[in-house]
């Protein structure tokens, strides 16, 4: 498996809000908070550490 770096989400622009609502009302500390635990959760759900560290790596890059 590799990662998949195109666009790969059902209605993403409804995705993108739903993302931005949740850091509606927060702190830049609790916005830091949520993505750093959003990042956990979802690192947690994947479980390949190949596909994680491609993630980083392609992210780092950006």
């Amino acid at each position: 498996m590799s990662l998949i770096a195109t666009p790969n989400i059902d209605d993403h622009d409804a995705f993108y809000a739903e993302l931005l609502a949740a850091h509606r009302g927060l702190t830049e500390a609790q916005s830091q908070a949520l993505n750093a635990q959003l990042v956990l959760i979802l690192a947690n759900h994947i479980g390949d550490r190949q596909i994680l560290r491609e993630a980083l790596e392609l992210a780092r890059a950006r």
